[in-house]
């Protein structure tokens, strides 16, 4: 869970803002982001998702053109598919979008209520919480050699047993290894950590 990596302090301060929920790219890259987080309703999640909504949401769009805050209803950018008016009718009425870091790795935030507008106060804590998240989640320039050699060797089909055998260490310190390039790379898997040293070139 992201909970291990000491981001869930801020997540849980973003829900109790947000009571409609949010959904966070954290360090989006290559369009794809380094950790993903939704807690909008699941029927907007989804239909937003078949209807490949992403590439055309004036919020995201705003937010890679962008840096800073701006509320939802302050967007002046077109919205073809109407993708704000829909996400109004799962109470997604009021929202604040939140975008900071380099193009490179930027992360972007969309924060929903259904009651009322966003304050300033609001508004400035969110952002606050946003870029304090990106610091924390800052994908790693680079493994161990000890993590990179791990992870290669399950990679390519080996059993830890094996692995470790091949290394010249126990079990247990392969396993060690393995779990200490997983919290590095913010995942839950071995396999998961495999595919994004890959991506990031880091193998």
């Amino acid at each position: 869970m992201v909970e291990d990596f000491g981001l869930d302090q801020g997540l849980a301060k973003l829900s109790d803002l947000a009571p409609k929920g949010y959904a966070l790219g954290l360090h989006i890259r290559y369009a794809s982001a380094h950790i993903m987080i939704q807690t909008y309703d699941p029927r907007w999640s989804q239909l937003y998702t078949e209807k490949g909504y992403m590439l055309a949401d004036p919020m995201v769009f705003w937010g890679f053109g962008n840096e800073g805050t701006i509320r939802w209803s302050a967007l002046d950018l077109p919205d073809p598919h109407g993708i704000l008016s829909q996400a109004a009718g799962f109470g997604l009425k009021y929202g604040v979008a939140v975008s900071h870091g380099s193009t490179a790795s930027r992360t972007i935030g969309g924060f929903a209520r259904d009651d009322r507008e966003f304050t300033d106060a609001e508004i400035e804590i969110i952002h606050n919480l946003v870029v304090e998240l990106h610091e924390k989640s800052t994908p790693p320039e680079q493994l161990t050699s000890a993590q990179r050699m791990a992870l290669r060797l399950i990679a390519k089909g080996s059993r830890h047993a094996e692995a470790a055998a091949l290394l010249g260490i126990s079990e247990s310190a392969l396993k060690a290894r393995l779990r200490s390039a997983r919290e590095k790379l913010f995942v839950r898997t071995t396999a998961e950590a495999i595919q994004r040293a890959q991506e990031y070139n880091l193998l």
